[in-house]
Parts: structure tokens; C-alpha cells; sequence
């Protein structure tokens, strides 16, 4: 123990960082470690400000399920987590009620493989019995508690509205003789004649959508009475929200929502309790987010570039995010982030109406900030440093909030701090243990010139046991979107690459968010060009900066990313030893009428297909088009069900691949979409995806293809 204390003495001498040490005496990450690892969810602070309330999610590999425990711990942090039971058993998602409460429901396990898009987690199914507990009182017995009626509370609590669904139409009978009539009831096939027939993750066909019913503007009393009717439109209302004064209701609604030809572009339309309708916008944005400042003076919302907007005057970009706000008496809008090149999520009004908070992305980080309700005030950051602060809740009276923080190094835990981001305290040390045991290799933050001289952002894990006098391989992880970002938060998959003996470079190539608008649209029309040179570059700022061996160097990433691996080993074919490619597209042609997603090509690729200048980037942007150049070995992955990028896109790089001699593998997850999820599959994934990669990279197995012998 001496000898042990010594050296962590001479470490905190020399300024050394912790991953220095911690190599020697723990053990490197395992596969198995997949099931040990818990994720934190949902962190919510009190009404009173006084208990935070979070999740701890456990995979568990007996059934594929995750199993919630619930917890709370005190905001002031003057006692550890304590976990909620109901009868011994865990519980599950927590809310808080009015009186400061926890409300929470019995359903403490759910399958993992149900998939609601991306990273999302899985959700609860139907609906379960709901409880509530003093939290303040350890043994408080729990009651049964009613599920929040239905819309949105008026100020004063006596009014709930909400968007109310007319009657659905019923559906129209089978016409024809009996001869026809039961040869109709004997067909097992699907047929439909309308244009956004599917949607990934969804029943196929998905329902037509111009056959759902419209969904009008109601409001009841709290305390009883039949629903009544404000507005007879015709439309789908959505966003609604109370003036304060309890006399009018802002919404938004599309008026082309039956024109499947038509993209989605709702506006905003307020009505007053007697049902008088105002429209206050037609101008071409999508219009959302809507609130009224609690002094009633404005009303907030948030404004984005419509589709149509972009394609009908063929802009070579898309707009910005921004927050408007509309004086609720009349007059000019004010944009509240008009000079502020980051997009404002999660809006929200301050008590006194003098500030709307929001978070926001800002290069790989998440933090809270906060603007003024006034033309040309300044915009405030929160929350400080290099990590990504997510879940922010607030309590009553906006003094505190509550949140998580994640870092490469470690799983989020909870923090709170005061409004103004001072006096911040972690509640919760939940992985301490793993940290303990496994050695979680650190990660820096680079950048680097691109081709042009565009400053990229990355983030480098070190290999586990790194010793700079030795030299290792390196995996390049792309990012799905392509507007989206990564940043600070633990990832399991780079942490395994990394424990095997890879250095993993994660890149906030252009087209990702958090970098401004021009970073952000900077690969209109030319997916794969400049934010290829960003990867590539990147690769190249490793190579020099660290002992990584050009040869040795692999490349991966599923959705976007896997069209941009798909891309990396056509135009860069000497430059990667192996790749792994999930849901990437291949062929932009096939993928436009294939995929749940066509807005896409017609915005950023100039046209469809049969149009000119569509025709001309997709040929020019297809990897399919260019894989007569590939000389890298290639595991391709896809969910049998994906509709966002159809299994065949990897099916056509894979037969391009194989036809050419060049070592090539395909997985289809049975049943999974594009989000392929479940445990089971996750582990399979991430075994495979190392031993191709190892395969190639570690054993420097030959990859000369027949093709390039004869």
C-alpha cells in the first residue's frame, strides 16, 4: 500500500492524468462487461427543488430485456440515491406530481429490441397501473394514483385543450359480386396507391396518411363537462398552448396536410375560447415550439426553413434555427437568436418572463443557455465545460435544475446546480465500481486543418496499455445524419475497440451540428466530398501526432456513416485495411423511391432522379457508381426491415464487392429496421465487427483481389 500511495504522489507531482496509472492495475474491458455497464435515464428535480429523481438501467442477457430501477437522491446531495420499490419491486418511469410526489408505474422491464429510432430506449408498452409516494418519508405506503388527464392546463388549472381527433371515416366496403368479394377476402399480399406508403420501423404499407382525420382544437373543464369544439379548420392542430389570461389558444396546423405532394409546413394560428381563428404566419418556414410568457406579452416559437422553401428557390443550403418571438398585442416578430450561429433546443419561459432557456450544441459539448425577450440581447451560457449536459429539468420556481453529465470516461451521473449555473454538485458517483475495476482508457480532443483549411473537431481513445514507444492500429468511427454530432459521453463500442489494442478516432466531420450553419450545410450537393477530406485528414493529423501504423488503419459507422465508410474505401481505396459499413447507402438512385426519406435528395441533391442536375450528383455522389476502385475488405450489416436505407443498398456494395474479387460479408438482423437494437443483436454486432476488423488490420491477412492479379 505504501509502495502504491507512493506512486500516486509522484503521479500528482508530475501533473500526470489518471489514465496513466490506472492501466497498470486494472483490467482491460471485455465484451461480457456489455451486460455490466448501467445507464443512467431521466433525471428530473422536484417541483420544490428539493429530490432529483433518476433511472438505472440494467441489460440483461437471460431474456434480452432491460430491467429500470428507480431512485432519488437529495438535491442538496446530504445523502446517497435511494432506490424506490413497490412491494420489493423495482419501478419504473418517474414523474413528479404537483405536490411533490413521485407518480411511477409497475412496468420495470421492457424488451430491448423494440425500436423507436437511433439510441433511443425502448418504451414502455400499454398502460400500466400508476402509484405515488412521499419520497421525504422512506417508509411512506405508496397510492394509487390517476393518470394526468389528457391536454394542456390553462394557467389558473381550470381549462385543459387539446388537439382532439374528429371521428375516423369508416372503412368503405368491398363493391362487386360474391365471386369477387371472396376472392378479395382470400388475398394475403398488400396493395396501396398512396405516395408515403412506408415509414422504417412501422407496419408496411403504413396507413395512408391522408385518410387520418382531422384534429380540431377542444377545451374542457377540469372539473367535469363535455369537451367542447373551438375550431372547425380541417386540419391536424398540434403545439397547443394557453395564452395566461385563459382567453386564447395558440396552435400550429399545415393546410396542405392532404396533398401527399405537398412537404409538411405548419403554421401558426391562434383561437380565441369563443372560437374566433387568427392566422399569423404564411411564409414558407416550419413553425413550432410554442409558449406564452407568463406575463402574457409574447408568444414563443421556433422557426426552421421549410422544404418547399428550399427546393423552390434551389438554395444551396438549408436556414437556420431560430427563436422567434411575437408580441402577443401585434407588431413585428423579434428573433431572439438572430446573430447566434447554434440551434436552440427545448425552449422554456423564466417565472418572470424575462429570459427563455434552452440547450444547444456548441462543437462536441450540451449546455443550457439563456437569451433575453428582447431584440438584440445577448445570449448566455449556463452550464460550463468540456462535456454534454443532457435532461435539464427545472424546479417550480426555476432556482434549480437538474441534469446529467457524460464524458468519454465515464457513464452520465447526476448533477443540479442554481439557475445561474453556480453552486453545481454532483449527486451521484453510480459507476465508481467500474471505473474501479475496468481500466476505461481516456480520450483527447484534437483538431485539425482539412484539405481547405477548415478547422475539424475529433476525439482520440487511447488504446489500452498504450505505451508511446510501441505502434497500434487505428478504427475511424463516422457519425450517423448527416446533421447530427457526436461529443463528450461514454460509448461502449469505442471503449471495446480500444481495450482490444485500437486507437478510435470519432469525427464532427462537416455537415455535423454545433458548428454553425456554413459548417452545417458545407456538403450541400456533394455528400461524401468535403467531409470525406475532414476523415481522411484527420487519419492523417493521427498518424503524425501518435504511434499509429499507416497500414493498420480501418474505418466504420451505420447509417450516414456507413455510406460514408462506403464512400471512404471507393475514393480512398489505399487508405483503410478493412471497413465495417451498417445501413449505408450505396446507390442514391435506388435509395430515392426505396427509403421512407425522399426530402432529402430533393433538397440536398438539386432534384430527383429524373431531373438534371439530380441525376448528375447522384451518379457523381453513389459509392456503387465508384466501386471498381475498392480494394478494402468490407463486413456489411443491415436490419432485414430497414426502410430508411433498404437492405439491398448493402446488398449492391456487397455483390460489387464479391464480383470483384475483393473479401466481402454480409449480417441481416431478422426483423430489426434501420435502428438495429435488441442485446443480443448489439453483442453479435460488436463481436463480429472486431474479429473482421482484427482479421484484416491485426493479422495483415492478404486482401489482393483475383481481379487485380490477372
Amino acid at each position: 500500500m505504501k509502495l502504491v500511495a507512493a506512486i500516486v504522489a509522484a503521479c500528482v507531482a508530475l501533473a500526470l492524468p489518471p489514465s496513466s496509472l490506472v492501466a497498470q492495475s486494472q483490467r482491460a474491458l471485455t465484451i461480457e462487461d456489455y451486460y455490466k455497464i448501467k445507464s443512467l435515464g431521466d433525471p428530473q428535480i422536484s417541483p420544490n427543488g428539493q429530490w432529483v429523481a433518476f433511472t438505472l438501467t440494467t441489460r440483461v442477457e437471460e431474456d434480452n430485456t432491460n430491467a429500470i430501477e428507480t431512485f432519488v437522491v437529495p438535491a442538496d446531495g446530504s445523502a446517497a440515491p435511494r432506490r424506490i420499490t413497490h412491494e420489493g419491486k423495482s419501478v419504473a418511469a418517474p414523474r413528479w406530481t404537483d405536490d411533490n410526489m413521485l407518480q411511477y408505474s409497475l412496468n420495470a422491464k421492457v424488451n430491448s429490441a423494440i425500436f423507436l429510432g437511433g439510441d433511443a430506449p425502448p418504451r414502455e408498452r400499454g398502460n400500466p397501473a400508476l402509484f405515488k409516494v412521499a419520497v421525504d418519508t422512506p417508509n411512506a405506503t405508496p397510492v394509487s394514483a390517476m393518470a394526468a388527464p389528457a391536454g394542456v392546463p390553462s394557467a389558473d388549472g381550470k381549462w385543459r385543450a387539446q388537439a382532439r381527433e374528429l371521428p375516423r371515416a369508416s372503412a368503405a366496403e368491398v363493391n362487386g359480386s360474391d365471386f369477387e368479394k371472396r376472392h378479395a377476402s382470400r388475398f394475403k399480399g398488400r396493395s396501396f396507391d398512396w405516395m408515403l406508403f412506408q415509414s422504417d420501423g412501422q407496419d408496411y404499407p403504413t396507413p395512408d396518411p391522408r385518410t387520418r382525420p382531422a384534429a380540431e382544437i377542444a377545451i374542457a373543464a377540469v372539473d367535469g363537462g363535455q369537451p367542447k369544439t373551438i375550431t372547425t379548420l380541417g386540419m391536424r392542430a398540434a403545439n397547443v398552448a394557453w395564452h395566461p389570461s385563459g382567453n386564447m389558444i395558440a396552435f400550429t396546423a399545415d393546410d396542405t396536410w392532404k396533398n401527399e405532394q405537398a412537404y409538411e409546413q405548419p403554421d401558426i394560428y391562434t383561437v380565441t375560447t369563443a372560437g374566433d381563428v387568427k392566422r399569423l404566419t404564411n411564409d414558407g418556414y416550419v413553425w413550432g415550439s410554442l409558449a406564452y410568457s407568463p406575463d402574457g406579452q409574447f408568444l414563443l416559437s421556433e422557426r426552421t426553413f421549410g422544404t418547399a422553401m428550399i427546393t423552390e428557390k434551389k438554395l444551396s443550403h438549408g436556414g437556420s434555427d431560430d427563436l422567434i418571438a411575437w408580441p402577443a398585442s401585434g407588431g413585428a416578430p423579434i428573433n431572439l437568436t438572430a446573430t447566434w450561429d447554434f440551434e436552440p433546443n427545448a425552449p422554456r419561459w423564466s417565472p418572470d418572463s424575462r429570459f427563455v432557456y434552452f440547450t444547444a450544441e456548441k462543437g462536441g459539448t450540451t449546455h443550457l443557455f439563456r437569451v433575453g425577450a428582447r431584440a438584440g440581447a445577448p445570449i448566455e451560457q449556463i452550464t460550463k465545460g468540456e462535456r454534454r449536459v443532457g435532461n435539464v429539468t427545472f424546479d417550480k420556481a426555476m432556482t434549480r435544475i437538474a441534469y446529467s453529465v457524460g464524458t468519454y470516461e465515464s457513464p452520465s451521473d447526476v448533477w443540479t446546480a442554481n439557475i445561474d449555473g453556480t453552486g453545481e454538485k454532483r449527486l451521484t458517483d453510480l459507476f465508481a465500481d467500474i471505473r474501479a475495476e475496468i481500466g476505461i482508457t481516456r480520450t483527447e480532443r484534437i483538431t485539425w486543418k482539412s484539405n481547405d483549411g477548415t478547422e475539424i473537431e475529433g476525439w482520440l481513445t487511447m488504446p489500452y496499455g498504450y505505451n508511446k514507444a510501441g505502434t497500434y492500429p487505428l478504427v475511424v468511427f463516422n457519425h450517423g445524419g448527416p446533421h447530427s454530432a457526436v461529443g463528450y459521453g461514454f460509448n461502449f463500442k469505442q471503449q471495446y475497440f480500444a481495450a482490444n489494442g485500437y486507437f478510435v478516432l470519432d469525427t464532427n466531420f462537416r455537415s455535423s451540428t454545433g458548428y454553425g450553419d456554413a459548417f452545417k450545410w458545407a456538403t450541400w450537393g456533394a455528400w461524401g466530398t468535403k467531409d470525406g477530406q475532414d476523415v481522411v485528414s484527420g487519419v492523417d493529423y493521427v498518424i503524425a501526432h501518435y504511434p499509429v501504423n499507416r497500414a493498420r488503419v480501418a474505418t466504420m459507422g451505420h447509417s450516414y456513416g456507413g455510406f460514408m465508410t462506403n464512400w471512404l474505401i471507393t475514393q480512398y481505396p489505399d487508405r483503410f485495411a478493412a471497413a465495417a459499413s451498417g445501413a449505408g447507402i450505396s446507390n442514391w438512385f435506388s435509395d430515392y423511391g426505396t427509403a421512407d426519406i425522399y426530402r432529402t435528395k430533393e433538397m440536398e441533391f438539386f432534384g430527383a432522379p429524373w431531373q438534371e442536375e439530380g441525376i448528375k450528383r447522384m451518379i457523381m455522389q453513389s459509392p456503387l457508381m465508384q466501386a471498381g476502385k475498392v480494394r478494402t475488405p468490407t463486413l456489411f450489416i443491415n436490419g432485414e426491415m430497414d426502410q430508411r436505407v433498404p437492405y439491398e443498398e448493402g446488398e449492391q456494395m456487397y455483390f460489387a464487392l464479391r464480383r470483384q474479387g475483393v473479401p466481402a460479408k454480409m449480417i441481416q438482423y431478422a426483423g430489426q429496421p434501420h435502428g438495429i437494437s435488441g442485446h443480443w443483436n448489439n453483442v453479435h454486432r460488436m463481436l463480429n465487427e472486431l474479429h473482421w476488423i482484427d482479421n484484416y488490420v491485426k493479422k495483415g491477412r492478404d486482401t489482393t483481389t483475383s481481379a487485380s492479379r490477372q
